[in-house]
Parts: structure tokens; C-alpha cells; sequence
């Protein structure tokens, strides 16, 4: 099974089960439209805290259904099947990351824009917004592959993985949002960006190898 032919399975499998990929989506809007009610409609103190409450939000999105990327094939033995010679388990775990975030985080980062003028962010702002998006999320579903391979068939596995998930999130989180409150601030953004990009460089070289050793104790 080629790694398109793979990746487009999991993307049927994501379209007969709608509410799983609904959920995280309807989660991150209802949550993050909640604030400026909380708060108030004080413009600068809303565009003050739209970086954290955004990418808070976000991230908790994102561990809605991570305990569910590999139990599926778990629970019927096609895993087993999936990860036969002469498939890879490599192959597998990158293509499951690639899968949850198009289908989880390319979401988020699309409809994000609308609650980011919800908060009085704007121009460069926004874009900046976008661009720490575009390289946190997918930090953020390598990560959750990690951990949902870390946690396959083990009771309880979903609290589990949002406990092994939140720590491992946190420079991105702190990453993703310091680089738009130092543009507001009137401060470089540069360095915050690059330590994103870094984070994405090495969680797409080590996340998917520490996924497949993982998938591979948890069939034995």
C-alpha cells in the first residue's frame, strides 16, 4: 500500500465519522467566541490577549481526538496488518500525523482568521497569527501521534495522552503565541519564529521514528 493510497483511507475513514472531525473545530469556535463575552468588548484588552486565548484554544482542539489516531485499527487488527512486511511503520506514523492535521489542524488554521478579527487583530497581526499556525499545528498532531502510539491499549489511554501531550506542547504554545504579542508589543518576532521552526524541524525527524518504535512494542 502506497503512502497516497494510505493517506487517502484515512481520509475515508475521517469522512464516515463527520463528528469526530466536527468536534474539535466546533470546540475551538464556541471556546474562543466565549472570551470577548466573559471579558468584555474593550478592544485593546481583547487584541491583548488574542495570542494566548487563541492558541490555548487551539491546542486544547487538537487533543480532542488524538486517543483515537491509532485505536480504530487497533481495536479490528488492521494495524497488525498495516505494519507487515513489506509496509512500514514509519511510513505509517507519518501518514497518520499527516492525516490529523488535515484534517484537524488545516481546520482550525482556516476558520482561525475569523476569530482573530473577533479579537481586533489585524494586518500584521493576523498574519503573524496565521504563519505561527501554519508552523505550530503540525508540531502539535506529531506530537499527539507520539503519544496516542505511546498509549494504545492502555486503560484509560485518552487521559493518559493529554497528560504525556500538554507538557511536550508548551514551548509550542509559548512559541506560537509570544511571537504575535512581541509584534504587538512593538518588539522583533523573529527569534519566537525560529524557535517554531525548529520545533517543527525536529518533530518531523524524531516524532515519526519514536511513533513507529512505539506502534511496534504496542502489537507485540
Amino acid at each position: 500500500m502506497s503512502s497516497l493510497t494510505l493517506l487517502g483511507r484515512e481520509l475515508r475513514l475521517t469522512a464516515r465519522r463527520p463528528l469526530d472531525a466536527l468536534m474539535p473545530l466546533a470546540f475551538f469556535l464556541v471556546a474562543a467566541s466565549l472570551f470577548p463575552l466573559g471579558i468584555g468588548p474593550e478592544p485593546e484588552r481583547l487584541r491583548e490577549i488574542a495570542p494566548g486565548v487563541l492558541w490555548v484554544v487551539a491546542l486544547f482542539s487538537t487533543l480532542l481526538s488524538l486517543h483515537r489516531v491509532f485505536e480504530g485499527d487497533w481495536a479490528d487488527g488492521t494495524l497488525d496488518q498495516l505494519m507487515l512486511p513489506p509496509q512500514s511503520a514509519l511510513r505509517l506514523a507519518g501518514v497518520k500525523a499527516l492525516a490529523h492535521w488535515l484534517t484537524q489542524g488545516l481546520p482550525l488554521l482556516l476558520v482561525a482568521p475569523l476569530l482573530a478579527l473577533m479579537f481586533g487583530l489585524g494586518g500584521e497581526a493576523l498574519g503573524l497569527l496565521m504563519l505561527t499556525l501554519l508552523l505550530g499545528t503540525p508540531v502539535l498532531s506529531l506530537l499527539g501521534t507520539l503519544s496516542a502510539a505511546l498509549t494504545l491499549g492502555l486503560r484509560n489511554g485518552a487521559v493518559l495522552n493529554l497528560l504525556i501531550n500538554l507538557p511536550l506542547a508548551v514551548p509550542v504554545l509559548i512559541f506560537g503565541s509570544g511571537a504575535v504579542a512581541a509584534q504587538q508589543a512593538g518588539q522583533a518576532a523573529q527569534g519566537h519564529l525560529a524557535l517554531l521552526g525548529a520545533l517543527l524541524l525536529i518533530t518531523l525527524v524524531f516524532a515519526p521514528l519514536a511513533t513507529a518504535a512505539a506502534l511496534k512494542i504496542a502489537i507485540q
